[in-house]
């Protein structure tokens, strides 16, 4: 499926991981890797339009991580986050 972004790019130092799985267990598994290189924001998880798992979080490309999280601890949805403009 191609789309065209018209989202805004990210603030300088930072950027947006946008991973598209099967299943919500692969998205996250994926998403382990960004997060144990990178500080950032929470994820969030959608569904897809093809009963597909997409998983997106910010990442500070100036900042490493710090000591790894558990997913429970990391999966929490942060006030005033949702869909962005180019999501259903």
């Amino acid at each position: 499926m191609k789309y065209i972004e018209t989202q805004t790019l990210p603030s300088l130092g930072h950027a947006e991981v946008r991973i598209i799985a099967h299943t919500p267990e692969a998205a996250r598994a994926v998403a382990e890797a960004p997060r144990r290189c990178f500080a950032g924001t929470e994820q969030r998880s959608y569904p897809g339009l093809e009963g597909d798992t997409r998983l997106h979080l910010t990442v500070d490309t100036a900042t490493p991580a710090s000591p790894a999280r558990s997913w429970p601890a990391s999966s929490t949805t942060s006030v005033g986050t949702g869909a962005h403009s180019d999501e259903i």
